[in-house]
C-alpha cells in the first residue's frame, strides 16, 4: 500500500514539475518575441520576481543611458548626502553693512523661497549697502554634452542660482511679460530676452560674466525691496569672510533630498542632477565641488556598493554621450533603487524613467504584474529611430 502511495506521489510531483517547465518555456518564448525589436546597437534585460533574469539580449553591451542615468545620480545622493539632507544658503553682514550671500548649490532656490528669505531677513536688517554674492562653493562646471543654446536643458550650474537659471516669459500685446506671477520680469532678464530670438517660454541665464549668479542677486534685491530693504550700493560677486563677517541667517531648504529627487525624476531636470553631482563632490572631497570629482565619487559608489564595473560617467544628468553602461549593470541600479521607486514617475502599474537624445531612446523601471509581483526592466536603444517606449509597451502586455 505504501509502495503504491509513493508511486502516486512521484507521478503527481513529476506532472507538477513538468507543468512548471512548460510554463517557463512558454514564458521564455513570449519574452523572446521582444528580441525582434532589439537591434545590434540596442539591449534589453528583464528580471522577474526575486531578481531572476527571464529575458535578455545584448545585455552586456555598453550603451548610452541618456536620462535614465539620473537614477544612479539619485542613488549616489541618498548614499553620500542622505535622504533627509537639506541644502542651505547663508547670509552675512560685514562691517560696512554689506549683505553677503553664500550659496551651497540649492537646486530649488526659487522665487517663492527668496520671498520667504527676504521676509526673514527683514526682521533683523533695516538697510544694506552692497549685495555681495559668493558662489565659491562650486567650481564653474562645463557640462559635457551641453551646448551654448538658450534651452533650459543646457542651463549652467553654480553654487548660487535662482529658478534653475531660467526666466519664464510670455508675449502680451507684443511685449515680454513674466509667465509666473511670483517672479518679476527684471530689466536684467528683459535685456537678455530682447537680444535673443526666443519668442516665449523659458530662456536660460549663462555662466558668462557671472550672469546666472548676478540674476539670483537681482532677484533677491527685488524681494528685499518689497520688504523695505533697498540695497544702496552695487550687486556684485565676492566672498564671505567668516572670521569677520557676521552670520545673520542660515536658511535651510524646506525640501529634503528625497523631495529633490522626486522633482528631479518627474521633470528630468538636468540642472538639478548636476547640482547634486557638485554637492556630492564637495561632501566627499571638500569644497570647491567639481563635476569631475563628483562623477568620480558616483563611479566609486557604483563600483564598491553596487558592484558595477563597466560604468563610464562624466556628468550626472545623462546629457552626455560619453556616459556608458550595460543594461545588465543597470539592473543593479534598479535593484538598489527599489525601496525608493515611489519617487519615480508612474503610470498605472509601471514606475519608470525615460531618456532621450538624438538617435537614443531608453527606459528603465518596474512593472507590477499579477498578485503584486514586481518585474524590473532596462531597455536601451541606440539605433536611430528605435523606440524604448514601443518596446516597453509590448513588455507590459506580456507581463500583464
Amino acid at each position: 500500500m505504501n509502495r503504491l502511495k509513493n508511486i502516486l506521489i512521484y507521478f503527481i510531483l513529476s506532472f507538477f514539475c513538468l507543468s512548471l517547465a512548460v510554463c517557463n518555456i512558454e514564458a521564455k518564448e513570449d519574452f523572446s518575441s521582444l528580441g525582434k525589436l532589439i537591434g545590434k546597437n540596442d539591449s534589453i534585460v528583464v528580471a522577474g520576481p526575486g531578481g531572476r533574469i527571464i529575458y535578455e539580449k545584448n545585455a552586456g553591451k555598453k550603451l548610452i543611458p541618456a536620462s535614465t542615468l539620473k537614477l544612479l545620480t539619485s542613488l549616489a545622493a541618498l548614499h553620500y548626502l542622505g535622504p533627509q539632507y537639506r541644502f542651505t544658503t547663508e547670509f552675512y553682514l560685514d562691517k560696512d553693512s554689506n549683505l553677503k550671500v553664500k550659496g551651497y548649490g540649492d537646486p530649488l532656490l526659487t522665487s517663492e523661497i527668496l520671498i520667504e528669505i527676504s521676509k526673514s531677513l527683514s526682521s533683523g536688517i533695516r538697510h544694506i549697502n552692497d549685495l555681495i554674492l559668493d558662489d565659491s562653493y562650486f567650481k564653474p562646471a562645463k557640462i559635457p554634452g551641453a551646448t551654448q543654446s538658450l534651452e533650459p536643458y543646457d542651463s549652467p550650474n553654480g553654487a548660487l542660482c535662482a529658478n534653475f537659471n531660467t526666466v519664464n516669459f510670455d508675449i502680451v500685446k507684443g511685449k515680454p511679460v513674466s509667465a509666473e506671477p511670483q517672479t518679476p520680469l527684471l530689466p536684467f532678464a528683459l535685456k537678455k530676452i530682447n537680444k535673443s530670438s526666443i519668442k516665449e517660454g523659458r530662456i536660460l541665464l549663462s555662466s558668462e560674466h557671472n550672469e546666472n549668479t548676478l540674476y539670483a542677486g537681482y532677484l533677491l534685491s527685488y524681494f528685499l525691496e518689497q520688504e523695505g530693504i533697498k540695497p544702496k550700493g552695487q550687486i556684485k560677486t565676492g566672498t564671505v569672510r567668516p572670521e569677520t563677517d557676521r552670520l545673520v541667517l542660515k536658511y535651510s531648504s524646506p525640501f529634503s533630498m528625497e523631495d529633490v529627487i522626486s522633482r528631479l525624476l518627474f521633470h528630468s531636470n538636468n540642472f538639478i542632477a548636476n547640482q547634486i553631482v557638485l554637492a556630492i563632490s564637495a561632501k566627499v572631497y571638500g569644497w570647491p565641488g567639481t563635476l569631475e570629482r563628483g562623477a568620480s565619487a558616483i563611479s566609486g559608489f557604483a563600483e564598491k556598493v553596487l558592484k558595477i564595473n563597466d560604468l563610464t560617467i562624466v556628468e550626472g544628468s545623462g546629457i552626455s554621450r560619453e556616459n556608458r553602461i550595460s543594461a545588465k549593470s543597470f539592473l543593479k541600479i534598479l535593484e538598489a533603487f527599489e525601496p525608493h521607486m515611489n519617487l519615480m514617475k508612474h503610470n498605472g502599474n509601471e514606475y519608470f524613467k525615460t531618456g532621450t537624445l538624438t538617435g537614443v531612446s531608453t527606459r528603465a523601471g518596474y512593472i507590477k504584474g499579477g498578485e503584486g509581483k514586481l518585474y524590473r526592466y532596462v531597455i536601451m536603444t541606440n539605433s536611430n529611430g528605435n523606440s524604448a517606449e514601443k518596446i516597453s509597451k509590448k513588455l507590459r502586455g506580456l507581463i500583464e
